[in-house]
């Protein structure tokens, strides 16, 4: 199946407390398309650039058979651009920098090689842009994954309550949760997201896991304890590629096939926050996730005998 993917393509600058760096190339939609080519699924982006965007990173996306024909291209315009610095435990951060740029007026544009796309991943936009999305497709996908954030509950809360309606997953985490469904209880709070419309909530828990809620029943995964986490931009997004490219590519939406994709996705964060931006996940090879997983499989396996 293919995977199409609507979100940003950006610059970073990011400081940690492990260093800085100047604009490197970020972005919801980078991070969520480089996870899928490690499991090598068929994937396209849907996003805008301003002319400052360097024709090597397009080349890059390219190169792993990422399809860039729906990444408009505003020659007078700037990319997105977002500054962060991270304090000393990394669960935190202050925005230093935001410049939407040609993000301001975004309007999707999704190319005939991409409109047969089973499995429709929206990255974090306004909800208006992701519905437009949707309207724009000439087949209904099979599977829709969403992103959102506080800010849209915030700032557009009706057309948001339209966008979930017509979502199959929604993936936000625990903060998020608890402000969209008013419930402290994150079991309370899948369970009133659920009546907003997706069949199955996942809750991201940072450095503690995931959860992943379905009809009554709950999995739930750790994060892979790390010896040194260095930059954790992008976790996230890479969490949901990984997710979504495994369910693409096994063409299987089941609670237990979705249970396989999450600890695939966390895998794959895993990576993504041992370097700066992308790097670390631009090196990582199939077999480097097949290792990976076993790791997930000797934390999380165990026998009881009573």
């Amino acid at each position: 199946m293919k995977l199409l993917v609507v979100g940003s393509v950006a610059f970073d600058a990011i400081e940690t407390p492990f260093g800085k760096t100047d604009k490197i190339l970020g972005g919801a939609a980078t991070y969520i398309t480089l996870a899928s080519s490690v499991l090598g699924v068929d994937s396209g982006i849907v996003s805008v650039v301003g002319g400052d965007f360097p024709q090597a990173d397009l080349d890059m996306l390219t190169g792993r058979n990422i399809n860039i024909e729906g990444i408009e291209i505003v020659k007078d315009g700037k990319t997105f651009f977002w500054s962060g610095k991270y304090h000393n435990d990394l669960n935190s951060r202050d925005t230093l920098v935001t410049e939407v740029n040609v993000l301001e007026h975004f309007d999707p544009k999704i190319p005939d090689s991409m409109q047969d796309a089973e499995v429709l991943l929206l990255g974090n936009l306004h909800p208006g842009v992701q519905l437009s999305v949707l309207e724009k497709m000439k087949n209904k996908p099979k599977l829709v994954i969403l992103d959102t954030m506080n800010f849209w509950m915030d700032t557009a809360w009706d057309i948001l309550m339209e966008m979930i309606a017509k979502t199959d997953v929604i993936s936000i985490n625990d903060e998020e949760a608890r402000q969209l469904s008013g419930e402290y209880s994150l079991v309370k709070a899948a369970q009133k997201i659920h009546e907003l419309g997706p069949k199955f909530v996942i809750i991201k828990k940072g450095e503690h896991g995931a959860l992943l809620f379905h009809d009554g029943k709950i999995f739930s995964i750790p994060a892979l304890p790390l010896e040194v986490v260095f930059d954790p931009t992008g976790a996230g997004d890479t969490f949901a590629g990984g997710f979504g490219a495994h369910l693409a590519k096994t063409e299987n939406f089941s609670f237990e096939n979705m249970k396989s994709a999450i600890i695939v996705g966390s895998a794959l964060a895993s990576f993504t926050v041992e370097k700066f931006g992308t790097e670390r996940l631009k090196e990582v090879t199939n077999q480097d996730l097949k290792n990976r997983i076993e790791e997930f499989k000797n934390l999380t396996s165990f026998e009881v005998t009573l």
